[in-house]
């Protein structure tokens, strides 16, 4: 039994006659009735009324009419949602935190548009909050966040951890911290360097805080992001703390504008980078090979 089948017994009802209905389908009659016959003869029942005049719905083929109008409806609902899924798919929301935004966001993206060539990828830079609100909303598909050791992951969520390291302190090369196997708190204190902070919402600003124990820096900057504080290391006016993962591979870090250097002091924190997505709901083929994609490249990520 195919659908088309069903289609065209709705089309002879609504039409009248077989002739008509034929017409409208862009078949020949003979081609109609030869389909027609077909599915009688699956069902063992005689669908239309056969006469000189021309072929009508049968009393048998009325009674199993709303039968046939309900899958044909069906089939509908479902064509339609593979269409809003579809349609969805071509444009897939993706919120990060900054310090995910290069050494891995960007070749994942790179390698899916090779192999999703129509679907667009808007990456939307934000606040961890601002994220999750916004996947609970439906707003963004999939959002990167960072979590410290101990902070509770939200539920409705499906989380998944991509990478794990530690912060360290990203610097530039001819710096004179550079010339110290490790960086103390002390030398994040110190006048000769100033300190660049991210504002208050970014996990980094959380644990700066906490790194410092309420103390401030005689001199910082406060800045929007990982990408804005390692360009402002790059250009010399200070140093920052960040995840390892978002100093490691950077073009800027390998291109020898900013360096690291693991912080003193006994600091064993560890940061984790996840990719979230919202657990209820269908979830698009393009957004779930995205998703797959980001878990494959944190796996090979040194």
């Amino acid at each position: 039994m195919r659908i088309e089948q069903l289609e065209y017994i709705a089309a002879v009802t609504r039409l009248g006659s077989l002739r008509r209905a034929a017409e409208e389908l862009h078949l020949s009659q003979p081609a109609l009735s030869e389909t027609v016959r077909n599915l009688e003869r699956e069902l063992g029942v005689d669908l239309l009324e056969r006469k000189r005049s021309g072929a009508t719905i049968s009393a048998e083929g009325r009674e199993l009419l709303p039968h046939i109008v309900s899958v044909i409806e069906a089939v509908d609902r479902l064509r339609g949602a593979a269409g809003d899924q579809h349609r969805v798919s071509r444009m897939i929301r993706l919120g990060t935190v900054n310090t995910a935004t290069v050494p891995l966001l960007i070749p994942a993206v790179r390698e899916f548009r090779a192999t999703h060539p129509v679907t667009q990828v808007e990456v939307v830079a934000a606040q961890q909050a601002e994220i999750h609100r916004a996947l609970l909303e439906g707003s963004f598909d999939l959002g990167l966040v960072n979590y410290l050791q101990g902070d509770d992951v939200p539920p409705a969520l499906e989380t998944t951890e991509l990478l794990r390291g530690r912060p360290v302190v990203c610097l530039r090369p001819d710096s004179p911290l550079a010339a110290r196997p490790t960086v103390s708190v002390a030398d994040l204190l110190d006048e000769r360097e100033p300190l660049i902070v991210m504002r208050s919402g970014y996990l980094m600003h959380r644990f700066i805080h906490r790194l410092l124990a309420g103390r401030t820096p005689s001199f910082s900057y406060s800045t929007d992001g990982a990408e804005m504080g390692k360009l402002m290391v790059a250009e010399g006016l200070g140093v920052t703390v960040l995840p390892d993962f978002s100093v490691i591979g950077d073009p800027l870090e390998r291109g020898g504008a900013i360096t690291y250097r693991p912080l003193a002091d006994g600091e064993a924190t560890e940061v984790a980078l996840v990719i979230q997505r919202r657990r209820s709901g269908s979830v698009p083929r393009a957004v779930r090979d995205l998703h797959q994609l980001f878990v494959r490249r944190a796996g090979t990520t040194p």
